[in-house]
């Protein structure tokens, strides 16, 4: 029997048992289906990520608290709550004198309230940001104004709504000039943000912007800032700057020459690639992880295998007696087991394409940016890993059946 003829056997014992045959393959066609799409949902985060990062500009500098490794994220990122950095230090950089390619700054501090406007309640984010952060972010209002420095400085309770946080409270009312509760504390409204969509996963147009001032104080007792960033005129100067920071910083901090800095400066295109070695990371963990269920669908592609031994013994000694060689009868049930993989394989593929292409299309439905990806890379894994499980997982039955004795096989009922 030619290799043709092993292949439409295969095929035809498939038909013959259509449901065990499904569910044998199903353990391939899940974990397929399951790498395909982590690898494909991860680049597609991850471009959402990325344009959302690089939309802001790729002359942005951020400074986070706590000592770090270069090659890590920054601690504070991490959920580690650090307190050396504070709004002075960044206040202290917008020196001209000294740093005159810095052209605007602010801090972060948050929190998380209910929003309330006669009746009206919606749960919000509110951020402390300085009066620059329209620039630092390159953004601006659709109605009324941003707060002014001065209006920082005096720590002046106005609020600037996200445009969900506007409609959920006001509908198509105009805001400016009503008093709105956040917590405990009644702001008045100066102003409405255009509409900005997600960055990181976070709804920027369910937040209310307040002066960094009235957040550390007023609303979370604090004087520290979570982060900063620092916006520079010349994207080419960003390293230049980056060392100018840090000496004002050390200076400011009292960090003597060979002690480690108690924060950490980077720029855009650093954090960019911290954050893909992170998501890389992960990405192919999960991928490792639905890769289980490929041995899971392999130990049971070997089960149903021995099954057929079992079931064709009478076969095997007849094919033998005629004179099938063993070697002839191992290559018929190992191309029997491989057809079965591949099969599964394609399907797993077309079902995780499919998937994939249904996540992007509702993630871009939901006003995400989200960038529909599939890798070769992730095709070949798929056809290559079925096919060696095939050949791995088919290779025990495949000997059992050649070992058998023609005479015992005729004589078996």
């Amino acid at each position: 029997m030619n290799f043709i003829e092993n292949v439409n056997n295969s095929f035809h014992l498939i038909k013959q048992n259509k449901i065990r045959s499904f569910l044998t393959m199903l353990g391939i066609i899940i974990g397929i289906a399951s790498v395909i799409m982590i690898i494909s949902v991860g680049n597609g985060a991850q471009s959402l990520i990325f344009n959302q990062i690089k939309s802001q500009g790729s002359n942005l500098m951020a400074i986070f608290p706590g000592s770090t490794d270069k090659e890590g994220p920054p601690a504070s990122v991490m959920g580690i709550v650090i307190t050396t950095l504070k709004y002075d230090d960044v206040k202290a950089l917008y020196d001209q004198s000294r740093i005159p390619e810095i052209t605007a700054y602010t801090g972060y501090v948050r929190g998380s309230e209910t929003a309330v406007w006669q009746g009206n309640k919606t749960d919000t984010t509110f951020i402390g940001v300085s009066s620059y952060l329209p620039t630092v972010e390159d953004t601006d209002t659709q109605i009324g104004n941003f707060f002014t420095e001065e209006e920082e400085k005096s720590m002046q309770k106005v609020a600037v709504l996200g445009s969900d946080t506007w409609k959920n409270l006001f509908g198509d009312q105009n805001p400016v000039g009503e008093l709105v509760k956040i917590g405990k504390q009644s702001f008045r409204v100066i102003g409405v943000m255009r509409e900005r969509g997600t960055s990181g996963f976070s709804n920027q147009d369910n937040q209310i912007y307040i002066p960094i001032t009235v957040g550390q104080k007023l609303m979370l007792g604090i004087n520290h800032l979570s982060y900063a960033r620092l916006k520079v005129s010349d994207e080419n100067k960003l390293d230049l700057v980056r060392e100018e920071v840090k000496q004002i910083l050390r200076d400011r901090h009292d960090i003597l020459p060979g002690q480690p800095d108690d924060f950490d400066v980077r720029t855009q295109k650093e954090s960019l690639d911290v954050l893909l070695q992170i998501t890389n990371a992960l990405k192919f963990f999960l991928a490792a992880i639905a890769g289980l269920a490929l041995v899971v669908g392999g130990i049971g592609i070997m089960n149903i295998m021995l099954v057929s031994v079992q079931e064709r013994i009478r076969e095997i000694g007849l094919r033998k007696a005629v004179g099938a060689k063993n070697r002839q009868i191992m290559i018929q049930f190992l191309i029997e087991t491989i057809v079965l993989t591949s099969i599964a394989g394609i399907v797993g593929i077309l079902f995780g394409v499919l998937v994939s292409f249904l996540v992007a299309v509702v993630a871009n439905a939901l006003g995400y940016k989200w960038e529909f990806s599939i890798s070769f890379f992730s095709i070949f894994l798929g056809v290559f890993v079925s096919s060696v499980i095939g050949l791995i997982f088919g290779l025990i039955p495949a000997r059992r059946a050649s070992k058998l004795d023609p005479i015992d096989a005729l004589r078996y009922e």
